[in-house]
């Protein structure tokens, strides 16, 4: 996306935005399942980054068109599970998804300091309240998706291939309701934990330690996890990315057209890790322009009848 268009679409979204206070969710208001004393207190600083989160939030940012169309997305941002880019990889991609009609709700999930199974718990557990509460929110509980960058596409992916697995349950009566997305949009997704050379290592001990057994490596790594009901797929990485190779996106993309599973895939050039949406990368800032066609190909930007 040319500069010029990015700034005018910053400033589109600060007028649509303006006076609007996100509201936020907690995501286990009974009680946060395997909470952790004394651990330190939650950090958000100035570049928009958050460390050492005990207290996992959804926050709820509406369409900023007249007419929503219906369709619901929980943004996972990044960070290698020791962070989480809460400003450039959530809350941009939220007023991007929101100018197209999109509902959209920020995750603010557990870190390494739980490791797993508290991540794929909080992301399963915001798909169950989304959908648990579609009517309120004005949105279709068929059209709620995902998506993710980098550790939060490992998060996403794993939300569309272990959406039943009992490692995401936690006894409540939310268990019941689906957990499945109904797709995925994958930014520079970290996906293969086989500590090979195109795993993100930092991601791999954060989330299942320094010696997993061969079985959590395996269900921690999406691709070998996909089947045929994994949702519908959209990845977007860059050859330019030298910290989770590009490798990662395509395992995935292999993986989901072996099981017969739609889904396209966006190979870049420039932009190294973690570009999110800036300018001045050619024809990798237009990614937005791109996802939204998918989006509108997908019939999910149509307003739901």
């Amino acid at each position: 996306m040319p500069k010029k268009i990015l700034l005018v679409f910053a400033a589109l979204t600060m007028s649509l935005f303006a006076g609007f206070e996100p509201v936020v969710m907690p995501l286990w208001p009974e009680g946060v399942p395997g909470a952790k004393a004394g651990l330190p207190a939650e950090v958000n600083d100035e570049t928009g980054r958050t460390e050492f989160v005990s207290e996992p939030t959804l926050t709820f940012y509406p369409p900023a068109v007249d007419k929503p169309n219906g369709t619901a997305v929980i943004i996972c941002p990044g960070g290698g599970y020791t962070r989480l880019s809460t400003q450039r990889e959530g809350v941009q991609y939220a007023n991007w998804l929101s100018s197209l009609g999109v509902t959209t709700f920020v995750l603010k999930n557990r870190l390494k300091e739980f490791g797993h199974p508290a991540p794929l718990r909080d992301v399963l557990r915001a798909i169950r309240l989304v959908r648990s509460r579609a009517k309120e929110f004005k949105i279709n509980p068929d059209r709620i998706g995902v998506m993710g960058s980098s550790a939060g596409g490992h998060l996403a992916a794993s939300a569309g291939t272990l959406y039943a697995h009992a490692d995401g349950k936690t006894g409540d009566s939310l268990d019941a309701v689906n957990a499945r997305p109904d797709f995925l949009i994958l930014m520079y997704p970290v996906i293969t934990l086989d500590g090979g050379p195109a795993t993100h290592q930092g991601s791999r001990t954060n989330l299942i330690g320094a010696k997993p057994t061969p079985e959590l490596v395996k269900l921690m790594s999406p691709d070998q996890q996909v089947t045929a009901q994994t949702p519908t797929t959209l990845l977007i990485h860059t050859q330019e990315d030298k910290t989770v190779p590009v490798e990662n996106s395509i395992l995935f993309y292999q993986a989901l057209t072996r099981a017969g599973v739609p889904a396209e895939m966006y190979l870049l050039q420039r932009g190294a890790h973690g570009m999110g949406m800036r300018a001045n990368l050619g024809t990798s800032s237009d990614w937005p322009t791109r996802a939204a066609e998918w989006l509108r190909a997908q019939g999910l930007l149509e307003p739901q009848q």
